[in-house]
């Protein structure tokens, strides 16, 4: 058989195996790292990467990234990394952190040739937030391109688990967060870490915080004892119970700026200043208003905060880009913001303490911390994501006046340089009511602000350090005003776990069982015995169910009575419920709830105190005089409380004006009103009362005559004298014309003279009479008939004028008022 010849005139290359392993590289003289790795003295004084025993791939890497000089936390830290010892590593924002275990990590498992599948997991970096765990491997990304072989992957959430799970087996070096990789920990199979070599906690002051305390006690316990620990972050912790939790051996703290006169850098202006509560979003668009051609960083307490502001302000439209950054986005969408923000050359990015750690964001130039961090630690993370590598960076913080003292005693603690500033009120811009207009149009951005307020309130309720953050000083109403709310929406918090209690509680208990359930006998002895009496079914039980639905405890309200002995009972629903009602804060959340008893046969004098009796209100209640009240208002009952917040009750209580009525010059009188019908008897009997009246108002109407009467009389008066100046100034300019004898110019005429200037003056008005016959029908104003159809053409003006003398003889024309008149009118025109 003829061999199949293939129209190929080259032979082809053998295809690559899909699923081939990294083989271990045998031209990398591991001997020779090693031994210079021995001889390394990790006291030297290293000032840039090329005096460090480093491969070629790594020092490919950092001279493509353009890394030369080494920083102080580099200087001391890699060497003794290198030397695989465990390591607490504090310096301040900004100062190269990343670099310091990124570089142990790549020599160390280059060293080791930890490669390929086969290899397994030998480094686990772990971050608190997902933005700084994507940067982090960036970073590893970029230096380790240039040579090196390792698999590496980012373990976070917000991404498809099953891609993960995949992917991850095949890992040499995993940069995570702490629940992602417990997920994969406890769920992926192979997942395999007993030859861990590295783990790498960035921040790991907020890794071993609160927070991710079970979440890494949990991984510990995954991960090899023997193995190098290394501990990264602006504010390390030397807490012995944390550092026993790690198994760390003989650590070496590396803390290059503790000497240092300050925790942040000195290329850093921080400045705080004064602001209430209800002023800071008016100062903070002030701010950005002022500040559009800057880089602006904004943080807040809450999410629900950053978006409520970005929402906000997006629709005032403050000229400058806005973004926002929560840890509600999803992932994708954070990242999104983290790069926009970053290439942009002026912006303003709204976010919460997520943006807080470890971001590299270049040049921002003013972070401004709205709300106060929750400590002097959370501070100096806020403020180092400007002034990095030596820039120069502002900061601002508005401190509330009763934070004032407690924060700056605690940033002094830490030797954080700060100075006060005042806000000029000339550029102070209140957006008060525009706010107010926005939430009254839009109900999202109502719902978004009254989320806003409960998250703030929270976020200072839940706070440790009461000497900062006290919430019982807040003027929270002024401060949902602020945000264009109506008022502020009501939160009631629950102290301890009695809310947990009320809601974990068992079903059994829900209904009262035979054995709770009791009554007090009357016989009395005053003993209680228990009820037994009845037949009870598995329906009485279902109807004596108190959790039926949500507001089942609000109608319990209104039928039950607490003084009703055979009520109520003593089970583990109603004690974790009035537990939980007794730990509230704000006790006006019941929905119609009695406040105040008031039996029927009481008296009321006795139950309603007036200021005619103010003893009664003076032991237990408060007596308030309110300026223009008829009497003063007794505090007796929290809606009476609450009255005084009310503008619109307020003025119930206020006097009522006098009615007045205004006469014809302008004074007023006060308006007359029916009396009584008993004051009217006592006056007398209503005829003599009648009379009296009429001679009264005889009286007065005659008074008002004799005033009345005057000033007619000097009406007629002037009349008379106007019209006397007025005839005398008429015969005077008759005289003039006709009878003086002096012409023009003082000239004296004689009689044939007079009598031709007089002819003259006689042929000059008859030309000035015609002259003005011409042209004032132009100008007549229009009879009520006429149309612009009558102004055709100038003889047709004329002949109508004709036709109209002819008929009327100079007389102009009635408006017809009848319907004889409309008809005549009508046969003349036709006729």
């Amino acid at each position: 058989m003829a061999p199949h010849v293939s129209g190929r005139t080259r032979p082809t290359k053998p295809k690559k195996l899909a699923g081939v392993q990294k083989r271990k590289r045998d031209d990398v003289d591991v001997e020779k790292l090693e031994q210079a790795v021995t001889n390394l003295d990790p006291k030297a004084d290293f000032k840039n990467f090329a005096d460090l025993p480093l491969s070629d791939a790594t020092k490919a890497g950092l001279k493509a990234c353009h890394f030369a000089v080494l920083t102080d936390i580099q200087a001391k830290a890699i060497p003794r990394a290198l030397k695989g010892e465990d390591i607490l590593g504090a310096a301040k924002t900004g100062s190269g952190k990343t670099l310091a275990f990124i570089i142990p990590v790549l020599e160390n498992l280059y060293r080791a040739q930890c490669v390929g599948a086969d290899a397994g997991l030998s480094a686990m970096v772990i971050s608190p937030t997902r933005d700084l765990a994507v940067q982090i491997f960036e970073v590893l990304y970029k230096l380790g391109r240039k040579g090196h072989l390792f698999s590496a992957g980012l373990i976070i959430g917000g991404k498809s688990l099953m891609e993960e799970q995949n992917a991850l087996v095949r890992m040499n070096i995993v940069v995570c967060t702490p629940g992602r990789i417990l997920q994969h920990l406890s769920q992926t199979a192979g997942f395999n870490v007993d030859n861990l070599k590295m783990l790498v906690l960035d921040e790991a002051d907020r890794i071993l915080d609160m927070g991710f305390q079970k979440d890494v006690d949990a991984i510990i316990d995954y991960l090899p004892k023997e193995r190098q620990t290394l501990l990264f972050s602006a504010t390390q912790s030397k807490k012995l119970s944390d550092l026993a939790r790690l198994s760390l051996q003989a650590p070496a703290y590396i803390s290059v700026h503790e000497g240092a006169e300050t925790a942040t850098p000195k290329s850093l202006q921080q400045n705080y200043c004064i602001i209430p509560l209800q002023d800071k979003l008016d100062t903070l668009w002030s701010f950005i208003q002022a500040s559009k051609k800057s880089k602006i960083l904004v943080f807040f307490s809450s999410g629900k905060q950053v978006r409520f502001v970005y929402e906000a302000f997006r629709h005032l439209q403050p000229g400058i880009s806005l973004l926002h950054l929560h840890g509600r986005q999803k992932q994708t969408a954070r990242l999104d913001v983290i790069s926009r923000f970053s290439a942009a050359k002026t912006a303003c990015l709204f976010a919460t303490d997520v943006a807080a750690r470890g971001l590299d964001i270049p040049s921002v130039d003013w972070v401004v911390q709205v709300d106060c961090p929750d400590n002097a630690d959370e501070y100096i993370h806020r403020v180092g994501r400007t002034a990095r590598y030596n820039a120069t960076g502002r900061s601002i913080i508005f401190l509330h006046p009763t934070e004032e003292d407690g924060m700056l005693q605690r940033l002094l603690t830490k030797k954080v340089p700060i100075e006060r500033i005042n806000v000029r009120q000339k550029k102070q811009q209140s957006i008060k009511n525009q706010l107010q207009n926005m939430c009254f149009k839009d109900p999202q951005l109502k719902y978004l602000g009254q989320k806003a307020f409960i998250s703030y309130v929270r976020s200072i309720h839940i706070q440790r350090d009461k000497e900062v953050f006290k919430l019982n000083e807040l003027p929270l109403e002024e401060y949902a005003a602020s945000l264009g709310l109506p008022g502020a929406p009501r939160i009631k918090f629950m102290k301890g776990n009695s809310a947990k209690e009320l809601k974990n509680a068992p079903r059994h208990g829900l209904s009262g069982s035979e054995d709770d359930e009791s009554e007090e006998d009357n016989d009395g002895a005053g003993k209680k015995k228990s009820k037994k009496d009845g037949v009870r079914t598995k329906y009485d039980r279902m109807f004596e169910r108190t959790n039926q639905d949500v507001l089942s405890k609000h109608y319990t309200d209104l039928v039950q009575d607490d003084s009703d002995p055979a009520s109520g009972s003593d089970n583990a629903y109603e004690k974790a419920e009035k537990a939980a009602a007794a730990a509230a804060i704000d006790d006006d959340d019941d929905f119609l709830s009695v406040k105040r008893r008031i039996p029927a046969s009481e008296d009321l004098a006795t139950a309603f105190p007036t200021a005619a009796d103010p003893s009664s209100a003076a032991v237990t209640h408060r007596v308030i005089d309110l300026p223009g009240a008829a009497e003063p208002l007794i505090l007796d009952s929290k809606r009476r409380e609450k009255m005084l917040k009310s503008k619109k009750k307020l003025l119930k209580l206020m006097n009522k004006g006098q009615r007045l009525v205004f006469d014809d010059e302008g004074n007023p009188h006060q308006m007359y009103e029916f009396e009584d019908e008993e004051a009217f008897r006592k006056n007398g009997d209503p005829e003599e009362q009648r009379k009296q009246w009429l001679v009264a108002e005889r009286e007065r109407v005659a008074r008002e005559d004799v005033g009345d009467k005057e000033v007619q009389k000097a009406r007629k008066r002037e009349k008379r004298e106007k019209r006397k100046e007025r005839e005398k100034r008429e015969k005077a300019g008759v005289d003039y014309n006709g009878d003086e004898s002096e012409g023009e110019g003082g000239v004296e005429l004689d009689g044939d003279s007079r009598k031709a200037f007089q002819d003259f003056l006689a042929d000059t008005a008859d030309l000035v009479d015609m002259r003005d016959e011409e042209v004032q029908p132009n100008k007549r104003q229009k009879k009520w008939f006429q149309d612009d159809s009558d102004d055709e053409g100038e003889e047709g003006t004329k002949e109508k004028k004709r036709k109209g003398k002819s008929k009327n003889k100079g007389t102009a024309a009635a408006e017809p008022e009848t319907l004889e008149d409309l008809e005549a009118l009508a046969v003349e025109l036709l006729g």
